[in-house]
C-alpha cells in the first residue's frame, strides 16, 4: 500500500424499518463485495449500528452500496460519524 492511500473509519446509525427485515445480513452480504473491517449490530432503539473501516475508497463505496440496495427502502435517516482509522477489526460480521 502506498502512502497516499488514506484509511479511515465510519459509525453510521440507519433509522427506519431497518429491524427484522434481513438489514443486518444484507449489510454483511454487501461488505464481502469491499475490503472493509467491522460490524453490523441492532441497537435497543429500533436503529441499526454500522461501523467500517479500511482504505477510504473501499469505506466510501461500501456504504454507498448499503444505502442505493433494496435496503434503501427500509431507511428513513442515517447519521455518519468519520474517524481515524483504528485496526481494531480483523474482517466484517454481526455484533449482537
Amino acid at each position: 500500500m502506498s502512502h497516499t492511500e488514506k484509511k479511515l473509519k465510519v459509525v453510521v446509525y440507519y433509522d427506519g424499518r431497518v429491524q427484522g427485515v434481513g438489514f443486518r445480513y444484507s449489510v454483511c452480504h454487501i461488505a464481502g463485495n469491499y475490503n472493509v473491517a467491522g460490524y453490523v449490530k441492532n441497537l435497543r432503539d429500533g436503529r441499526v449500528e454500522l461501523c467500517a473501516e479500511g482504505e477510504s475508497i473501499h469505506v466510501v463505496s461500501f456504504i454507498e452500496s448499503v444505502e442505493n440496495s433494496h435496503l434503501k427502502k427500509y431507511i428513513l435517516a442515517s447519521e455518519k460519524n468519520w474517524y481515524e482509522y483504528t485496526g481494531e477489526f480483523k474482517g466484517f460480521g454481526l455484533r449482537y
